[in-house]
């Protein structure tokens, strides 16, 4: 998401890395619920840590009063408005990292020393 600043912040890190990378705008481009179960099943997380906790659209929806909820339930929620996923996501072919935290990106990047 464009205006996100821990996403400017994750994909400056990304350049300074030299990693290639695909952006995509989570809004205008969001998630179906077929992504979302393979980034969950990649991630190993538990389905809540893909909720943007801290977005408007969250606290909209009054979700910490509704979760939990069933899975499926959730991947539908997810799937209807980007905004309520968590980003920025690292994806790989065998991860998935929904947030930024650089010392988890670096690993995931094989860059940790």
């Amino acid at each position: 998401y464009p205006k996100c600043s821990t996403c400017k912040k994750a994909k400056n890190w990304l350049e300074e890395q030299g990693i290639v990378f695909e952006e995509r705008h989570i809004v205008e481009n969001n998630p179906t619920e077929e992504e979302l179960r393979e980034w969950h099943r990649k991630s190993g997380l538990p389905l809540k840590r893909f909720f943007n906790t801290s977005g408007m659209k969250y606290r909209e929806l009054e979700l910490k009063d509704k979760l939990p909820m069933t899975e499926e339930e959730q991947y539908q929620l997810l799937a209807t408005d980007g905004m309520l996923v968590k980003r920025p996501l690292l994806l790989g072919e065998d991860f998935a990292i929904p947030g930024f935290k650089e010392n988890e990106w670096a690993k995931a990047c094989a860059l940790a020393e």
